[in-house]
Protein backbone atom coordinates (compact mmCIF):
# COMPACT_ATOMS: atom_id res chain seq x y z
CA UNK A 1 0.00 0.00 0.00
CA UNK A 2 1.45 3.34 -1.02
CA UNK A 3 1.41 6.38 1.22
CA UNK A 4 -0.20 9.52 -0.25
CA UNK A 5 0.96 13.07 0.47
CA UNK A 6 -1.59 13.68 3.21
CA UNK A 7 -0.80 10.43 4.97
CA UNK A 8 2.93 11.17 4.77
CA UNK A 9 2.44 14.70 6.16
CA UNK A 10 0.16 13.50 8.97
CA UNK A 11 2.55 10.69 9.91
CA UNK A 12 5.34 13.27 10.04
CA UNK A 13 3.19 15.40 12.39
CA UNK A 14 2.48 12.35 14.56
CA UNK A 15 6.20 11.58 14.73
CA UNK A 16 6.99 15.12 15.88
CA UNK A 17 4.09 15.01 18.37
CA UNK A 18 5.28 11.68 19.85
CA UNK A 19 8.87 12.95 20.13
CA UNK A 20 7.70 16.13 21.90
CA UNK A 21 5.42 14.17 24.24
CA UNK A 22 8.21 11.74 25.07
CA UNK A 23 10.62 14.58 25.80
CA UNK A 24 8.04 16.59 27.74
CA UNK A 25 8.75 19.48 25.37
CA UNK A 26 5.94 21.99 25.96
CA UNK A 27 7.49 24.50 23.54
CA UNK A 28 7.48 22.01 20.66
CA UNK A 29 3.99 20.80 21.56
CA UNK A 30 2.70 24.37 21.61
CA UNK A 31 3.62 24.63 17.92
CA UNK A 32 2.12 21.23 17.04
CA UNK A 33 -1.27 21.63 18.76
CA UNK A 34 -4.14 23.66 17.32
CA UNK A 35 -5.22 26.70 19.35
CA UNK A 36 -8.49 24.96 20.26
CA UNK A 37 -6.87 21.56 20.98
CA UNK A 38 -8.75 19.38 23.43
CA UNK A 39 -7.84 15.98 24.86
CA UNK A 40 -9.75 13.31 26.73
CA UNK A 41 -7.46 11.37 29.03
CA UNK A 42 -7.60 7.64 29.77
CA UNK A 43 -9.81 8.18 32.82
CA UNK A 44 -12.22 10.56 31.07
CA UNK A 45 -10.79 13.91 32.16
CA UNK A 46 -10.81 16.72 29.58
CA UNK A 47 -7.88 19.09 29.08
CA UNK A 48 -7.67 22.13 26.84
CA UNK A 49 -4.39 23.08 25.18
CA UNK A 50 -2.95 25.20 28.01
CA UNK A 51 -3.85 22.53 30.57
CA UNK A 52 -2.22 19.84 28.40
CA UNK A 53 0.96 21.91 28.10
CA UNK A 54 0.96 22.80 31.81
CA UNK A 55 1.54 19.13 32.71
CA UNK A 56 5.03 19.51 31.23
CA UNK A 57 5.66 23.17 32.08
CA UNK A 58 5.11 22.45 35.77
CA UNK A 59 7.05 19.16 35.62
CA UNK A 60 3.95 17.35 36.93
CA UNK A 61 4.16 14.77 34.12
CA UNK A 62 7.49 13.05 33.54
CA UNK A 63 7.98 10.44 30.83
CA UNK A 64 10.81 7.96 31.09
CA UNK A 65 9.69 6.08 27.95
CA UNK A 66 7.19 6.98 25.24
CA UNK A 67 6.34 5.21 21.98
CA UNK A 68 3.52 5.63 19.49
CA UNK A 69 3.11 2.49 17.43
CA UNK A 70 1.14 1.31 14.42
CA UNK A 71 -0.47 4.63 13.43
CA UNK A 72 -3.26 4.24 10.88
CA UNK A 73 -4.34 7.39 9.05
CA UNK A 74 -7.80 8.08 7.67
CA UNK A 75 -7.77 11.04 5.25
CA UNK A 76 -10.86 13.29 5.12
CA UNK A 77 -9.44 16.18 3.12
CA UNK A 78 -8.48 18.96 5.55
CA UNK A 79 -8.97 16.59 8.50
CA UNK A 80 -7.32 13.27 9.26
CA UNK A 81 -7.93 10.74 12.01
CA UNK A 82 -5.03 8.67 13.34
CA UNK A 83 -5.46 5.60 15.51
CA UNK A 84 -2.45 4.00 17.16
CA UNK A 85 -1.04 2.56 20.35
CA UNK A 86 0.86 4.62 22.92
CA UNK A 87 3.20 2.83 25.31
CA UNK A 88 4.31 5.09 28.10
CA UNK A 89 6.35 4.88 31.29
CA UNK A 90 5.58 8.00 33.28
CA UNK A 91 4.73 9.59 36.58
CA UNK A 92 2.21 12.33 37.22
CA UNK A 93 2.78 14.26 40.44
CA UNK A 94 4.96 11.38 41.60
CA UNK A 95 2.36 8.66 40.93
CA UNK A 96 2.61 5.98 38.25
CA UNK A 97 0.88 7.20 35.09
CA UNK A 98 2.30 4.72 32.63
CA UNK A 99 0.48 2.18 30.57
CA UNK A 100 -0.57 1.02 27.16
CA UNK A 101 -3.24 3.19 25.55
CA UNK A 102 -5.24 3.19 22.34
CA UNK A 103 -5.06 6.74 21.02
CA UNK A 104 -7.17 8.59 18.49
CA UNK A 105 -5.63 11.82 17.20
CA UNK A 106 -7.50 14.34 15.07
CA UNK A 107 -5.27 16.36 12.75
CA UNK A 108 -6.40 19.42 10.82
CA UNK A 109 -4.79 21.25 7.94
CA UNK A 110 -4.05 24.86 8.86
CA UNK A 111 -2.79 26.54 5.70
CA UNK A 112 0.12 24.39 4.56
CA UNK A 113 0.66 22.84 8.02
CA UNK A 114 -1.00 20.01 9.87
CA UNK A 115 -1.80 20.43 13.58
CA UNK A 116 -3.14 18.09 16.24
CA UNK A 117 -6.64 19.33 17.14
CA UNK A 118 -7.69 16.56 19.47
CA UNK A 119 -6.61 13.43 21.30
CA UNK A 120 -8.53 10.68 23.02
CA UNK A 121 -6.77 8.03 25.11
CA UNK A 122 -8.27 4.77 26.36
CA UNK A 123 -6.56 1.98 28.27
CA UNK A 124 -5.67 -0.74 25.76
CA UNK A 125 -7.39 -4.06 26.30
CA UNK A 126 -5.14 -6.97 27.16
CA UNK A 127 -4.77 -9.42 24.27
CA UNK A 128 -6.64 -12.18 26.13
CA UNK A 129 -9.51 -9.86 27.04
CA UNK A 130 -9.89 -8.71 23.43
CA UNK A 131 -9.98 -12.30 22.18
CA UNK A 132 -12.54 -13.28 24.81
CA UNK A 133 -14.74 -10.37 23.72
CA UNK A 134 -14.45 -11.46 20.10
CA UNK A 135 -12.52 -8.38 19.05
CA UNK A 136 -8.97 -9.66 19.00
CA UNK A 137 -7.15 -12.01 16.70
CA UNK A 138 -8.54 -15.48 17.01
CA UNK A 139 -11.60 -14.09 18.76
CA UNK A 140 -14.97 -15.72 18.68
CA UNK A 141 -16.77 -13.12 16.54
CA UNK A 142 -20.31 -12.79 17.79
CA UNK A 143 -20.07 -15.80 20.09
CA UNK A 144 -22.38 -17.98 17.96
CA UNK A 145 -21.39 -21.20 16.25
CA UNK A 146 -20.71 -20.88 12.55
CA UNK A 147 -22.43 -24.21 11.82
Amino acid sequence: MSVNGTERDVLELVGHWAAAEGAGDAVALDGLLAADFVAVGPRGFVLEKEQWLARYRTDALRNTAFRFEHPQVRDYGDTAVVVGTQIQEATFQGNDAGGRFRVTLVAVRHGERWLVAGAHLSPAAEAGAAAAAGTGSGGGGNGRDAG
